[in-house]
């Protein structure tokens, strides 16, 4: 009899982590839009992750956000985008979408592991990201949230460290009509940390120069193990990014950096959105142009790999300490002016 419950209670738990064809395993990350989980389909062997958005967040403004999110990035092909596979929901009401899963981390567990990256594997992975990133600004979409945490690195595979740019949920169409409401013009959207400044005074009239901006903070933050800004809370730190000249990577750094690269990470920083480089495609060329940075190597990443691979990889879904900052925000400008105005 003992058995016979104990096999029951294990079918049950088998049964609440399957979604169709997919079989949650263990959790490997969590947002403000789902979390997303390591996933077995049943009949193919491609490793897969699910993310879900739960039945208590799938209504509205979320799960419009949600299933655009899964359009998107399906639309998207570059090798240096993730890849969607497959998209539904379950009939108590759990919506998901599966996509390729990368057996490795993101920039900022691997940077917390490791310490500052080499000027050349920083430029290694910034060119790729660029990359990823010219393919959505040609047919007009701003990703809007490029931190540290939404860049994902394989570390196995054809190509060392293959980056992947994750989660396009703030994804705004810039040629589309926004009168479905998933794009508010008068909402400051993205992480604190990474907010280009006319994004704060102005986001109704950014462009994809907010993504240069953003990637010039994750390469300051891959060269320096540091934030450009740092404060103790959100209005501080958007604060720096409105008025405070970042310093120098090498300066934060307490060493020489190769000049030209340093020259790129601060122009993608400029407070001035026209100082900054026109296009990703031009930021993609300046870094592959880039001199005395020298060369990442495959063996370079497989022996980074082996000696903090395990360390990585405990980190996922581990639950890490990370300030509030470096969460994704979305702050309705209208309806705190309103609010103002009444008190």
């Amino acid at each position: 009899v003992a058995s016979w419950v104990l096999f029951g209670l294990r079918a049950e738990v088998r049964e609440a982590r399957r979604l169709g064809q997919y079989t949650l395993l263990d959790k490997i990350g969590e947002g403000g839009m789902g979390v997303v989980y390591r996933a077995r389909h049943a009949l193919l062997r491609r490793p897969t992750a699910v993310k879900l958005l739960p039945p208590e967040r799938a209504a509205g403004l979320a799960l419009r956000r949600f299933e655009k999110e899964v359009q998107l990035t399906a639309s998207l092909v570059h090798p240096n985008t993730v890849t969607i596979f497959d998209f539904g929901h379950t009939p108590d009401g759990v919506f998901y979408y599966a996509m390729e899963y990368l057996d490795g981390g993101d920039l900022e567990d691997i940077v917390a592991v490791g310490g500052p990256m080499p000027p050349a594997r920083a430029v290694h992975v910034l060119a790729q990201i660029a990359a990823g990133l010219s393919e959505a600004h040609d047919i007009g979409l701003i990703h809007r949230d490029i931190k540290p945490a939404n860049v994902l690195l394989a570390s196995e595979g054809a190509v060392a460290d293959l980056a992947k740019l994750v989660d396009f949920g703030l994804v705004r169409e810039t040629y589309a009509d926004t009168a479905q409401g998933l794009t508010r013009t008068d909402s400051v959207m993205g992480t604190p940390l990474y907010l280009a400044p006319e994004a704060i005074t102005d986001p109704k009239d950014v462009d994809a120069r907010v993504d240069l901006y953003a990637l010039g903070g994750v390469g300051y933050y891959l060269l320096t193990g540091e934030h450009v800004f740092e404060g103790r809370t959100v209005v501080e730190i958007c604060g720096h990014h409105l008025h405070t000249p970042p310093a120098a990577p090498s300066e934060r750094l307490g060493r020489a950096l190769p000049e030209m690269l340093e020259e790129i990470v601060l122009r993608c920083l400029a407070k001035d959105r026209d100082e900054r480089p026109v296009s990703a495609e031009e930021l993609r060329d300046l870094l592959v142009g880039c001199e005395g940075v020298g060369v990442w190597r495959a063996s370079d990443a497989r022996a980074w790999w082996a000696e903090h691979g395990d360390a990585v990889r405990a980190r996922k879904g581990g639950g890490a300490d990370v300030s509030a900052s470096a969460d994704t925000i979305a702050i309705d400008l209208e309806s705190r002016d309103q609010a103002r105005r009444s008190s």
